[in-house]
């Protein structure tokens, strides 16, 4: 598919893009060449693929769930200017 200047100019208004007349040729080859690559790949045949989740073959090594620190939250708090039954308390400021 080959653009022309009229469809670089419509393109470029709908992406609300200012081009100088003299570019527009560049952006018509370009943007010509894309649709061409589009055009190749819509052309191949992918009925015996298997769809992919991620192109890499990749195993998220996991690890155990357990607590691997101690409770400190008496320690935290002990600094805070307000706690209420565990929580932070701070002033509010969406009426």
């Amino acid at each position: 598919m080959s653009l022309d200047k009229s469809d670089v100019e419509k393109i470029a208004h709908l992406a609300q893009l200012g081009i100088s007349e003299v570019d527009i040729p560049g952006y018509a080859d370009n943007l010509s060449s894309i649709l061409e690559m589009v055009e190749q790949m819509n052309a191949v045949d992918t009925a015996a693929v298997t769809p992919m989740a991620h192109p890499l073959d990749a195993v998220q090594p996991l690890r155990e769930d357990r607590v691997t620190e101690t409770d400190q939250r008496e320690r935290f708090q002990a600094v805070a200017p307000s706690v209420d039954d565990g929580l932070y308390l701070v002033p509010r400021v969406v009426e």
